[in-house]
């Protein structure tokens, strides 16, 4: 079996939304059977809940305490932690990995970088970007805007996402070429909107987090998910999509995903019901 690995996870420490602790995420991983998993949590301008009145420094300090914390406990236990984080844009998020609390220090105009910028300063320093859930309809939303030229892959399934937002990011992937990612998305223990945790599934123990983007990039993986997502209904957006081209000019798509399909429900007060993760050894997989 290979090395599994979370992409995506917040926590109660940095992430306004986060409901478990680090030291909890880590072990809940661990008794999934994962080997690894990446803490991400919402940047400085996605909800954080980190004191933005502290010096940039004491900011980003706060702000990595969740990934000491997780790999304080991942070290007892035997699974591996790195960091990254996860901006936002006005509900457009992206997953960027390969860099450190220490290079965030050293750049603290980060927090005024657009999409482009974002991209070209990480990339430039060895840094891997991946735009979460690109095809996400939520009601904190306007427009679906997809940054085919401002990331390296795009995270495809997403266990927090409805089925045909993850179909949706899947067919446009492979139909440009796009490198992709999975990943569980979790805010608290046991709990994704789909009941079950998506990731990556890799040939070798990562040894370095900057080994993942020629990894996925390279096609070195497998995504972790239900096969279920890619048989959902074809459903076209709700919002209107923009894509952003290479100097990050907007380019609306007038053009239905699947023209013989309806759009997507109206997500502006769509109920959003989460699903219980079942880990091996629970009492309902024994008895069945």
């Amino acid at each position: 079996m290979g090395y599994k690995l979370e992409t995506h996870v917040h926590t109660i420490v940095s992430s306004a939304c986060g409901h478990s602790t680090p030291a909890e995420m880590a072990a809940f991983y661990k008794a999934a059977g994962f080997d690894g998993i990446c803490i991400t949590e919402h940047f400085y301008l996605g909800n954080t809940c980190i004191d933005k009145d502290l010096t940039w420094d004491e900011w980003v300090d706060a702000y990595a305490k969740a990934y000491f914390l997780a790999k304080k406990e991942g070290d007892r236990i035997g699974l591996d932690v790195f960091f990254g984080w996860e901006t936002s844009y006005a509900g457009e998020d992206f997953l960027i990995y390969g860099l450190g609390p220490e290079w965030l220090k050293a750049h603290p105009d980060v927090v005024r970088w657009d999409q482009k910028e974002q991209y070209e300063a990480v990339h430039s320093d060895g840094g891997f970007v991946v735009q979460a859930h690109p095809f996400r309809e939520r009601n904190y939303m306007t427009e679906i805007k997809l940054h085919p030229y401002h990331s390296d892959a795009w995270e495809v399934m997403n266990a927090c996402n409805f089925p045909y937002e993850n179909r949706l990011a899947y067919e446009e992937a492979v139909k440009c070429g796009k490198p992709m990612t999975a990943g569980s998305d979790i805010h608290r223990v046991r709990v994704t909107k789909c009941g079950k945790l998506f990731g990556l599934e890799l040939a070798e123990p990562l040894q370095d987090i900057r080994d993942l983007k020629e990894i996925v990039t390279e096609g070195h993986c497998r995504l972790i998910m239900e096969e279920s997502q890619l048989s959902a209904p074809p459903l076209n957006p709700w919002f209107e999509v923009t894509v952003f081209g290479r100097e990050n000019e907007r380019i609306l798509q007038d053009h239905p995903y699947y023209p013989d399909a309806g759009k997507a429900e109206d997500p502006h007060g769509r109920a959003n019901p989460m699903g219980r993760v079942s880990l091996p050894g629970d009492p309902e997989n024994d008895a069945s």
